[in-house]
């Protein structure tokens, strides 16, 4: 039943059915909510056992023999570094670990180029500053640069990746000075660079000496299905052609343990490092150390990481499914609507006809179902076409989310059906 070859009287015919769904819903007062990636309450229960890891019987220090209740290393635990080194395939000589939140040391790395400029180059503050904006993206990303008022470029994403061609055009413009991409399961698309993109990332000669690529690795080992993408390894790349200054890398474990109480780490080039560390001596003594051998305690190694995240999966590898399912069953064959079918991550990315996200959100949100609003996946929250959104499977439950995968594919059938009678 493809709705663009329907006759104007079966597509009103259609429109009816699905209006009278739809009060049903509006009248059952639902309070559905897939408005961010949140960490369901399953899922926040399964590191319950990191409160109560520390014990009097041991001493509250790691290796580095610093009581973590006082001051000292301001970059962090050592196992820590190498538990962040190992996941992610770097040196642990090359990590500063965080507090809670990688979104806070990703905006002290931009503040930082504003007003004291990228290892001994000018400050960007009161110059023309762009930033490479691969979309649909992430819009808290968006919201830094916004913020420190760098003007974003759009730049679409593919099945491998941002466009790298036009990514290989603009870096010749001296005024882009960077880019923020997720590269592992995407936010919102879950798709992961693939090896070429990785390699023409790394082989990048911009003309603007102090470029700097945010590589925000949130998602590197966020996998949902036994068929795991792999992402290449940015740093390795990066020393063949002697870029590695280029990448600043992020990541934390805020779907991992606990959203507002984990860790961060960044990666970086010596070079980096040593102008971050001397920012940090400013900024702070330390961050939580408790709560870092806390973390050191409970996993013991990134094995014990890796294997936590099985636990993860177990729990949101249904509901990916509904999701999946529910937009197969309900809107395949249509032709209104296309989406994504991520290995991992967070997200999975629904486009609709072009001109009808802000309608469907609309519509959403009137029947008891929040979602992200419309626009938020491109820069200052205008979707130039309004034709996508972000789904959200983790934070309601199976029945819940069965039920608003229901109310948002009328939604989508509403809309749609509304712009083809126009």
């Amino acid at each position: 039943m493809n709705y663009t070859l329907m006759s104007k009287q079966d597509l009103e015919n259609r429109l009816e059915l699905l209006m009278s769904r739809y009060e049903d819903f509006k009248n059952q007062n639902l309070k559905l909510n897939m408005a961010r990636g949140k960490p369901g309450d399953e899922q926040l229960a399964l590191s319950d056992g990191i409160l109560t890891v520390l014990s009097d019987d041991e001493p509250m220090c790691g290796v580095d023999k610093f009581d973590a209740r006082n001051y000292g290393l301001p970059t962090g635990m050592t196992e820590l570094k190498e538990i962040f080194a190992s996941l992610l395939g770097v040196d642990a000589k090359n990590v500063i670990i965080g507090g809670s939140s990688s979104l806070n040391m990703m905006f002290d790395y931009i503040s930082q180029c504003m007003t004291h400029g990228v290892c001994g180059n000018d400050p960007w503050f009161g110059k023309k500053v762009k930033f490479l904006c691969p979309v649909p993206g992430y819009d808290r990303h968006f919201g830094i640069l916004e913020h420190f008022g760098i003007e974003m470029i759009l730049v679409e994403m593919n099945e491998n990746g941002p466009d790298m061609d036009k990514i290989e055009e603009l870096v010749k413009d001296e005024s882009v000075k960077g880019m923020f991409c997720v590269p592992k399961y995407s936010n919102p698309t879950g798709i992961t660079f693939s090896d070429e993109t990785v390699q023409r990332i790394a082989k990048l000669s911009p003309a603007a000496k102090d470029f700097r690529i945010i590589w925000d690795n949130a998602y590197c080992i966020h996998d949902v299905t036994d068929t795991p993408d792999t992402l290449l390894e940015i740093f390795s790349e990066c020393r063949k052609y002697g870029t590695e200054d280029m990448i600043i890398e992020v990541a934390s474990f805020a779907k991992i343990t606990y959203a507002g109480a984990c860790v961060s780490a960044l990666v970086a080039s010596e070079n980096n490092l040593k102008q971050i560390e001397k920012r940090m001596f400013f900024q702070i003594i330390n961050h939580d150390k408790v709560n870092q051998l806390r973390h050191v305690r409970y996993f013991k190694d990134a094995d014990g990481v890796l294997s936590h995240m099985q636990k993860h999966k177990e729990l949101l590898a249904p509901k990916f499914s509904i999701v999946l399912n529910s937009l197969k069953d309900n809107l395949s064959d249509k032709g209104i609507a296309s989406w994504t079918n991520p290995n991992g991550g967070y997200f999975v990315s629904l486009d609709v006809p072009e001109g009808c996200a802000k309608r469907v959100v609309s519509l959403c949100k009137e029947a008891g179902l929040v979602l992200t609003g419309a626009g938020a996946t491109y820069p200052y929250g205008n979707d130039p076409f309004d034709r996508n959104i972000r789904i959200a499977p983790t934070f309601p439950s199976t029945d819940e989310l069965a039920e608003a995968m229901k109310v948002l594919c009328v939604c989508v059938e509403i809309a749609s059906i509304e712009k083809l009678l126009k």
